[in-house]
């Protein structure tokens, strides 16, 4: 008998929403065990650990992405509503410092190296080449380079073996490859065979690329030759998610019916589903790899899982 993959220990209550949006992307800090979700009802970042609520950070627009680089100490927020990244330390009451970018970010990733942040812009069709990508100076506090992309963006990564960014395109269904020792173009871009990539996550081992597509498919690629290794069906459309590298366990939340479907890149084979709350389209993964948190719309709270 397979063991499940996922042992629910409890929830941690979270702030009521205040308006429409629920959760967006979260994040956990390695050094505190923190977990950093984007409250996008409360236009705020909740902050909490494996047992309780500790406290919001406030004033964050229409937050949809929530990003920490340990590396750095810093935390990172796309505020969609107000066209900003926020970058702040962990801790309470931080001071948040925020730059402009394109129009609603919402994907991010970070190069520690060049300290080089990357909002994937999701733009508006109504509005002429909106669909972007910004970089960001983190230590001038300062947008340095605009990129235009051939559709909406979804979620991004960052290679640090290859320096390479990852952003998945909705349409056409491709993700963008950024250099990141030239960041001001797109290098080249690798065909997905599936509608609508939206969840992104990568293998460093073995350099693969776990992209999870809206059309309920879920898609791995070799990141350097670009092939297509597999394809595997989901439970419904898919948003975030998680490589687990400790346990070689890949995690896609999907939000209707609201589970989380769970592989193993061993040999990409699925290990079931289990059940969240209808909504819940994202999660965060410790560092450790040895805790899921699922984030619960309905009852404002954080499903915590062991793995």
């Amino acid at each position: 008998m397979t063991a499940c993959p996922l042992t629910l220990e409890g929830h941690v209550d979270l702030p009521e929403n205040a308006g429409s949006g629920g959760f967006d992307h979260a994040a956990v800090h390695a050094a505190t065990g923190h977990v950093y979700v984007a409250h996008t009802a409360n236009d705020a970042v909740d902050v909490f650990d494996r047992a309780r609520f500790l406290y919001s950070v406030p004033n964050l627009k229409a937050v949809a992405g929530a990003l920490v680089s340990d590396e750095a100490d810093l935390i990172f927020t796309s505020n969609r509503g107000e066209n900003t990244v926020g970058i702040f330390a962990p801790g309470p009451n931080p001071e948040v410092a925020k730059v402009g970018v394109g129009l609603r970010p919402n994907g991010l990733a970070y190069d520690p190296t060049r300290k080089l942040l990357l909002a994937a812009n999701v733009g508006d069709p109504a509005v002429a080449r909106s669909y972007t990508l910004t970089m960001v100076d983190v230590r001038a506090r300062a947008a340095v380079a605009s990129i235009e992309v051939p559709g909406r963006t979804r979620w991004t990564v960052f290679d640090p073996d290859r320096d390479l960014f990852y952003v998945n395109i909705l349409d056409p269904a491709v993700i963008v490859v950024v250099d990141a020792r030239k960041p001001t173009e797109v290098a080249h871009m690798i065909a997905v065979p599936a509608a609508g990539p939206h969840g992104l996550d990568l293998d460093r081992d073995t350099g693969r690329l776990f992209c999870a597509c809206d059309a309920g498919t879920l898609v791995t690629l070799d990141a350097a030759s670009c092939k297509v290794l597999s394809e595997r069906p989901l439970s419904g459309t898919p948003d975030v998610i998680f490589f687990n590298r400790q346990r070689r366990h890949l995690y896609v939340a999907v939000g209707d019916p609201g589970v989380i479907d769970v592989f193993d890149t061993r040999d990409m084979s699925s290990l079931g589903r289990i059940e969240t709350e209808r909504g819940a389209h994202t999660t965060a993964l410790s560092a450790e790899g040895d805790r899921l948190y699922a984030f619960l719309p309905r009852s404002h709270r954080a499903a915590v899982f062991a793995t």
